[in-house]
């Protein structure tokens, strides 16, 4: 498939530098080739060449969503999808505004989780149109008991690194974030391995107290995934796993913003404590994504998803989600109060910045990869570009 050029204007583009009103956006060999405002350039635009003019009527072209936390979607699950299931994951986000993300893993056996890895590299390695993997999220296996959440504790582990030099020399690059407790037994160390190899270290499912989750961050954990669900609460004596996350400015914080999993009353107090530039929306979806209510599969467990809310058929433990990032960062702006601009940030450039991919992807600025959303008004998503190729939507 060519890559057309593509000149939208009479829109509101969420740049780096703050929101440029009355813009306008050229893409050009699947790159942003330039970008800025309508008044004292119309003439110029007009003798633009390009093989797709679209008129923006005023709406938002943001930069496309990378979900750094998803576990699949329309039927799919990243555990078990051959070719076809991943072609169907990365289809179905895309068309929801999603132009990269993360495969994400649940708590399994290391020989399950090296089949997803192997998968991954050979897909990630092939040229797609859809949304692109830039890299396995390990959610697991080395988290705490106590908060296994919808993880199948009969495959909880200690931190083992040679599992981790394993990974390192058999798909080196390809891990980009592993979630861990960070109370556990060689927890800290495995950390400053993860460190050492560039890959993000997070804390998820877990009971650790205040002084350790800040003990971990000095070791080099550095993000919380989805924040509040599945781990240690705020108490005003021991502030606990959360108390850390919104305090320390080190960590950046997840947050499933579909209005299931965390109020939206705490969605606006941790955007406050973590600001514009440390909060990271993601969508944890699940296979159960797209396909409405249900019986569905996670990790091995039975799930059933009921009003679009997927729950553990077995205690009743939010599963994941059905949530798509249209629908997270909309939620953000229309129920967290959160602005358009700042909701772009956080589903964007943050997630970009966490993973290490923010000199090519996350944002509007001329040389980047074409990865663009364009938006009415009401927010409604009307076309998504990735690479500079218009995805079906």
């Amino acid at each position: 498939m060519s890559i057309p050029t593509v000149l939208i204007t009479r829109v509101r583009l969420a740049a780096p530098g703050g929101v440029i009103e009355d813009g306008w956006i050229k893409l050009a060999g699947g790159r942003i080739e330039a970008l800025g405002s309508m008044p004292g350039a119309s003439e110029e635009l007009a003798g633009e060449k390009a093989d797709m003019r679209i008129d923006g009527r005023g709406g938002w072209v943001l930069p496309g969503f990378i979900d750094i936390h998803v576990h699949g979607g329309f039927g799919h699950d990243f555990m078990d999808a051959d070719k076809e299931g991943l072609d169907a994951i990365t289809r179905f986000h895309a068309r929801h505004g999603t132009t990269a993300m993360l495969a994400t893993t649940v708590t399994a056996p290391k020989d399950a989780l090296d089949k997803v890895l192997s998968r991954v590299k050979a897909y990630a390695q092939a040229e797609t149109e859809y949304a692109r993997l830039l890299g396995v999220h390990l959610e697991g296996p080395f988290i705490s008991a106590k908060y296994p959440g919808a993880q199948n504790p009969a495959h909880i582990a200690r931190p083992d690194p040679t599992w981790l030099d394993d990974w390192l020399a058999r798909f080196p690059g390809l891990i980009r974030m592993q979630t861990l407790a960070p109370e556990a037994e060689g927890a800290l160390a495995y950390i400053r391995k993860l460190n050492e190899a560039g890959i993000v270290a997070a804390c998820g499912h877990t009971d650790a107290s205040y002084g350790q989750l800040s003990e971990a961050a000095d070791c080099g954990l550095r993000h919380a995934v989805h924040t509040f669900n599945a781990m240690r609460p705020v108490h005003h004596r021991e502030p606990g796993t959360v108390g850390a996350v919104l305090t320390d400015d080190r960590i950046t914080a997840e947050v499933i913003a579909d209005g299931h999993h965390v109020h939206p009353a705490c969605i606006r107090l941790l955007a406050r404590a973590k600001g514009p530039d440390r909060l990271v929306l993601i969508t944890d979806a699940m296979s159960a994504a797209g396909l409405g209510d249900g019986d569905y599969r996670l990790g091995g467990l039975d799930v059933a998803v009921q009003d679009g809310v997927a729950r553990l058929k077995d205690g009743g433990s939010l599963a994941g989600s059905t949530l798509t990032m249209i629908d997270a960062f909309r939620f953000a702006v229309r129920h967290a109060g959160i602005g358009v601009a700042e909701a772009s940030r956080m589903a964007s450039a943050n997630p970009a910045r966490v993973i290490g991919a923010a000199h090519e992807t996350g944002s509007l600025k001329a040389g980047m990869r074409a990865d663009v959303l364009l938006l009415d008004e009401e927010l409604h998503l009307n076309g998504v570009w990735i690479g500079g190729k218009p995805a079906a939507l």
